[in-house]
């Protein structure tokens, strides 16, 4: 679960950082109000999954890997429990 909060608060901080770098370049220009909020928060979230996809595809792939690992045990052990109550 480590790497899952970790993947979660670099994808978070990533989204704040775009964020705050979209409201530096167009606070000057526009009146904002909650609708340049709202706009501004969706074209962060949009150009931040673009980037994330490069950038914290290591940390991705990591996350995958522990919840493909996860996935088999479980299943390993469902398995295990159904074959023995077949059994028994």
């Amino acid at each position: 679960m480590k790497v899952f909060a970790l993947y979660t608060t670099a994808r978070v901080m990533l989204f704040l950082a775009v964020y705050g770098l979209l409201w530096l370049i167009f606070g000057r220009w526009l009146e904002w109000d909650a609708v340049t909020g709202l706009w501004t928060a969706l074209i962060a979230m949009m150009v931040s999954s673009v980037v994330a996809l490069v950038i914290l595809r290591p940390l991705r792939d990591r996350l995958a890997l522990e919840i493909a690992v996860r996935a088999d045990r479980a299943k390993k052990a469902f398995d295990a429990r159904q074959r023995a109550e077949d059994g028994g």
